[in-house]
């Protein structure tokens, strides 16, 4: 395929037509189009934009490029959930075995981590032996028995975007609007849903700070859900401080085990409840969001919601001793405190900075070919607005090597900011719902 043409095209400001588009996206699938050629085109997207028919077109193509989830009578109603990506959201992780517990199927699949922020699947291989390449029918089964699945992305599920997806990753084209709607929409609708909850953050750790880019992506991705008969809710919460404690995909999976044990952070606990209240709304096993979100609380009581998840677990051939044992999961050698230089009030804890250095020690990926080092990362101690003394702890570093503790240490300096007076309140934890009625003000 001759791709050049339509690179300068679209770099010009031009429009492709549906067929260039669905022709391209196979052909790249199929590696006849070469990932520097493909990332010049992304660029120009990135710069450019997408007309509608265009967005629409890449949606499907990328969804069309594999197979899709089918399921026989008797599942119930399928329903996932899709986060635009943060610092310490391991919303999924909770999220999905509740879901489920509750008489919700969840087919889930997730990402690796891209730029600054982690991803599932990364967390979720930091569990000794944990499966994430399901194939299409193992998925299938297990959610058929167990209600939910936890998957990443295999050569069968729209394997376009699986390459795309990395390639944004290193090339510096993620934070794209069209881009990101059509690669969460193309893997969402392969998966044969009943319905989909968006979990869409704003604020400086968000790939679109802007309040409006963020609601301007939800509006197109539940655009681009209703008008293929997938109902589609998103939330917008909040990304201008980190989501829990911890940071970092073994740190991540602790936190997330002691949630269900109903002793998780109250931010994540409230994100993971009201997207929780959304998925069972559109599933109709609650008939309103104070009977959703009882149930839900009711799960996480009974120890309900964490048998659910030990056994996704071991079905994935993890290993289930994680979850009363969390010191079995990947541990740094090297742990240290940062502290206050001096009295005052945390101004800020800048998730950004603080997602960046875990990417530097190790903990995500500065090229398509990296590792991940599942141990490394940061556990916060204090948010915006706390009043701390000199020498009281911040954070603590879970590190590699010594040049990995120094890196952190040095990122928390500068993303911890300790001021004489207390900051303005930080933005509201979710502020804003989007449905195909239109955008309601929460908070």
């Amino acid at each position: 395929m001759f791709v050049i043409p339509l690179i300068q095209r679209k770099r010009d400001g031009g429009n492709l037509t549906g067929e260039e588009w669905r022709s391209l996206v196979h052909a790249y699938a199929r590696e006849e189009v070469p990932d520097y050629q493909m990332a010049a085109l992304l660029m120009a997207v990135v710069c450019r934009g997408l007309e509608e028919h265009e967005l629409a077109a890449l949606t499907d193509a990328m969804s069309a490029s594999g197979a899709r989830l089918a399921f026989g009578p008797g599942v119930p109603r399928r329903i996932d959930k899709h986060s635009t990506g943060g610092v310490g959201d391991k919303v999924s992780l909770v999220l999905a075995p509740l879901a489920a517990s509750i008489g919700i199927a969840v087919p889930m699949i997730s990402g690796r981590g891209l730029g600054h922020t982690g991803g599932t699947l990364d967390k979720l291989l930091s569990i000794p032996g944990f499966r994430v390449d399901l194939t299409l029918d193992e998925a299938r089964r297990q959610v058929e028995r167990l209600g939910v699945a936890m998957l990443g992305q295999t050569e069968e599920i729209a394997p376009a975007d699986r390459k795309l997806y990395a390639l944004r990753d290193a090339t510096g084209t993620v934070e794209a609007i069209p881009l990101m709607a059509a690669s969460i929409m193309s893997k969402k609708l392969a998966e044969g849903l009943d319905g989909l909850v968006l979990d869409v953050k704003r604020g400086s750790g968000a790939f679109l700070p802007a309040l409006e880019d963020g609601l301007t992506l939800a509006r197109t991705m539940v655009r681009l859900g209703e008008e293929r008969r997938c109902p589609t809710v998103a939330l917008v919460t909040a990304m201008d401080r980190p989501l829990g404690w911890s940071c970092g995909n073994a740190l991540e999976v602790a936190e997330s085990i002691g949630a269900l044990r109903g002793s998780g952070p109250p931010d994540l606990m409230e994100v993971v409840l009201q997207l929780g209240c959304e998925m069972a709304l559109l599933a109709g096993v609650a008939a309103t969001r104070p009977e959703a979100r009882q149930r839900l609380e009711a799960a996480i009581a009974s120890g309900t919601a964490l048998e659910k998840l030990r056994a996704v677990v071991d079905a994935q051939g993890g290993d289930p001793r994680v979850l009363d044992e969390p010191a079995r999961l990947p541990q740094a050698p090297l742990v240290q405190d940062h502290v206050a230089a001096t009295d005052g009030y945390v101004a800020t804890v800048e998730p950004r900075a603080i997602g960046e250095a875990v990417v530097a020690m190790g903990g995500g990926r500065q090229v398509m070919e990296d590792g991940i080092d599942p141990a490394v990362g940061l556990v916060l101690h204090v948010r915006p607005g706390e009043r701390v003394e000199r020498g009281a702890p911040l954070a603590t570093v879970h590190a590699r090597d010594e040049r990995g503790l120094a890196l952190a240490l040095e990122a928390l300096t500068s993303a911890i900011v300790i001021g004489p007076e207390p900051p303005e309140p930080p933005l509201p934890l979710v502020s804003h719902r989007v449905t195909s009625d239109g955008v309601k003000v929460l908070a």
